[in-house]
């Protein structure tokens, strides 16, 4: 990501996060329109304040100028998702839920260069998750600290 996608990124997070309630009932709402078998993996309600999802989502923007420590923190969610029955086929639907909720919640603030920084944004943390889940299915016993790694 440049540095203009991140300060787009930053700049309208805070707008959502003043929607917090709002931009979680629209994701949720559009995530389970996407994709109704996706239901049994969240609770029966989303909690108020979209915990986890904007507690997930200001952590990977606060972590954007540190990409060490992002990569680190989005392997370590994939992972757990990855435990949790999240496969390859959901970040797809997640990803257009998110974009959609945020052309919503956003409004005209959503400009096309708006979409690419937070398209870029969730592809980066979407494929590194990805990517962790990946290496994680491919450990073998000889590769220890990779699977030590998996476990954590």
């Amino acid at each position: 990501m440049n540095l203009r996608q991140i300060e787009l990124i930053r700049s309208t997070f805070v707008q959502v996060e003043s929607i917090t309630d709002r931009a979680t009932e629209l994701f949720y709402e559009r995530l389970f329109q996407l994709d109704q078998g996706l239901r049994p993996m969240f609770a029966a309600r989303p909690a108020p304040g979209g915990i986890p999802l904007m507690r997930t989502l200001k952590s990977a923007v606060n972590l954007l100028d540190r990409p060490y420590a992002l990569v680190s923190a989005m392997e370590a969610l994939g992972k757990r998702h990855s435990a949790g029955g999240v496969k390859e086929e959901h970040y797809v639907t997640v990803g257009a839920a998110l974009l959609w909720t945020l052309e919503r919640g956003l409004g005209n603030a959503f400009t096309p260069d708006v979409k690419n920084a937070w398209l870029t944004f969730y592809l980066l943390t979407a494929n590194t998750m990805k990517a962790a889940i990946a290496r994680c299915n491919a450990t073998t016993v000889s590769d220890e600290a990779d699977a030590v790694a998996c476990l954590n």
